[in-house]
């Protein structure tokens, strides 16, 4: 499986691809940032941004892609900045029938590192240990989008399978039923 792990920003959006398959050693394949200033209008930091993530794609060809969800941050303008990176990395790869797939940043560093609750520090070091790197990618929106990655890499089987199970056994409703 080839994922291409996207950690969504206006200002640097990391990016990484990692191929492997769960309980195998993984390889990474790239790592990189796609940086726009933050002088710039909104309208052509997002083009800049789709179009590296289009390079990355058209370079790698993954088969899934792993965003980054976006969470509830204190400041709206880099929550809006980061939803709106997201949605180009989703759009990029819905136009190629890409499927995509997001993680919450507790589920990557709790898949990564087996805590919840780790830092940046921790993920870059698990990152470097597992993809057998000399050193932790930089800047940590790297390390992060190749933490995506590995993150779905492992958890997808066991996600394939909940839904195969739930597509043969639907609920049925029992409303208005009794006992």
């Amino acid at each position: 499986m080839r994922v291409l792990g996207v950690d969504p920003g206006l200002t640097r959006c990391g990016v990484g691809v990692v191929e492997g398959v769960a309980g195998r050693p993984l390889t990474m394949l790239g790592v990189g940032v796609v940086r726009t200033p933050a002088d710039a209008d909104l309208s052509l930091r997002l083009l800049a941004v789709e179009q590296g993530i289009e390079e990355w794609l058209d370079e790698h060809r993954p088969e899934f892609v792993a965003v980054e969800r976006v969470f509830s941050q204190h400041n709206v303008r880099t929550v809006m900045g980061t939803a709106q990176a997201s949605a180009v990395a989703m759009l990029c790869a819905a136009r190629r029938g890409i499927p995509v797939a997001l993680h919450t940043p507790s589920e990557v560093k709790a898949a990564v590192t087996g805590s919840g609750r780790a830092d940046k520090a921790q993920v870059g070091a698990m990152v470097t240990r597992l993809l057998r790197l000399s050193a932790p990618p930089k800047p940590a929106d790297a390390a992060d989008a190749l933490a995506l990655a590995i993150c779905h890499i492992w958890r997808a089987p066991a996600q394939n399978r909940l839904q195969q199970a739930v597509a043969r056994h639907p609920v049925h409703a029992t409303k208005g039923r009794t006992a």
